[in-house]
């Protein structure tokens, strides 16, 4: 009898360096996309990219974290994990997206964001605060997608969206399992028992409402998010932008109801 697939076992495939990257979905799923660098304000984050693109011929705005496949990729990179900077870059492409009137795509994949005195220093939990604010105000439809890792601020920042989805083998929690398992128990090294009682799989993500769709993995995973995004779009664009912005106030005052009634 095949062995039932554990929380952790998610929490391990989530975070396997072979998983496709923000640029294998880039490359699969868009065209003619261009990047562009920096906030405007200090510098450029590596941990997070964004740029315009052209989805079946119409301009979208993608922005997204990467990681490295290898030790000095995930040093450059900063293991995905982004620093404020980061974070004002992808606001200040969300705000421009809404002044062209392009949609929003962006792809989650982190650890959470970048815990380090310099971020801190430079209002790491401000950009976060603030990336959230931006992206629940946006007048253009947003679509979020999970495709690692999905933990704390860090994800949450990018992913306040009209439509979120995860992989199947990706999670989405409010931080990681060695960190819930920390603060719980002292030991870090319980983290297998955490990921079971966290609710972060994706399965257990859609059965409680917090997240709206599950993408199966393997083949043809690039025509199926291809799919998934055209359907998503072609009915989030109908919308008139105060509606968009008021079905999205709806969305996440109905999931705050939810999670009450879970606890």
């Amino acid at each position: 009898m095949k062995k039932k697939k554990s929380a952790y076992d998610s929490v391990c495939l989530a975070r396997d360096k072979n998983r496709p990257g923000i640029y294998d979905y880039i490359d699969n799923l868009f065209t003619d996309f261009i990047e562009l660098r920096g906030d405007r304000v200090y510098g450029d984050d590596k941990s997070m990219i964004g740029g315009i693109a052209l989805f079946h011929k119409k301009p979208v705005t993608i922005i997204g974290h990467r990681k490295g496949r290898n030790t000095e990729e995930n040093i450059e990179y900063n293991f995905g994990m982004a620093s404020p900077w980061g974070y004002r870059k992808g606001i200040r492409l969300m705000e421009q997206a809404e002044r062209f009137g392009r949609p929003v795509i962006t792809f989650i994949d982190t650890p959470g964001a970048y815990p380090g005195l310099e971020a801190e220093a430079n209002g790491q939990a401000v950009a976060i605060a603030e990336s959230i604010a931006c992206m629940s105000r946006l007048k253009v439809p947003t679509i979020a997608i999970i495709t690692g890792e999905g933990c704390s601020g860090g994800a949450l920042a990018i992913a306040t969206a009209d439509r979120v989805c995860c992989l199947e083998n990706s999670i989405y929690t409010i931080l990681s399992p060695e960190g819930f398992a920390a603060i719980l128990w002292k030991d870090a090294k319980r983290a297998d028992e955490a990921s079971e009682l966290m609710g972060l799989t994706a399965s257990e993500l859609h059965a409680h409402g917090i997240i709206d769709d599950v993408i199966k993995e393997g083949d043809g995973l690039y025509d199926r998010l291809d799919r998934y995004i055209r359907k998503e779009l072609s009915v989030l664009c109908r919308y008139k932008p105060d509606r968009l912005i008021e079905k999205r106030y709806e969305k996440y005052k109905a999931m705050t109801t939810a999670e009450r009634t879970i606890e």
